[in-house]
């Protein structure tokens, strides 16, 4: 097994576009190699670093907190079971919130699309005049209360 994937290989087994895998090491999510020629080679453990980057993107994560925790795996070697197991519980939170978020929003929608009114004197949503600017920006009806979006 190659030990060493070019930037083509990586894109074919990984799924990521070169442009996207060349922006993920410019900010510091992965890193390559370079053979006298300059051209990147990755350490075959990159596949899941990227992996776990789509992944984490697809639920929300923004590339801050995936570089946060990124930084706590081993680069050189594909992390442990006990690497994954601390990275999860470190995300649990994030992630249990963005749940709550989409299944609020999915009910909220759900009412309002289900119940075929479409009028917007009785729809939960509704903000007539503003009057919830309040509460703060972005889509407050869909935040837990007392929160603020972030």
């Amino acid at each position: 097994m190659v030990a060493h994937l070019s930037i083509g290989e990586l894109s074919a087994r990984s799924g990521v576009a070169p442009s996207a895998l060349r922006y993920y090491e410019e900010v510091g999510l992965i890193s390559a190699e370079r053979t006298s020629g300059n051209q990147r080679r990755y350490l075959r453990p990159t596949l899941r670093r990227v992996a776990l980057i789509r992944s984490a993107q697809r639920v929300g994560l923004t590339l801050d907190e995936i570089a946060e925790a990124l930084d706590t795996l081993p680069r050189d070697h594909a992390p442990t079971k006990a690497d994954w197991a601390r990275l999860s519980r470190s995300w649990r939170p994030r992630i249990d919130a963005q749940i709550e978020r989409l299944e609020r929003l999915r009910d909220k929608l759900d009412g309002c699309i289900g119940c075929g009114c479409l009028s917007l004197k009785t729809c939960a949503l509704n903000n007539p005049h503003d009057e919830v600017a309040g509460r703060g920006p972005g889509a407050v009806f869909l935040e837990p209360t007392g929160r603020r979006p972030r």
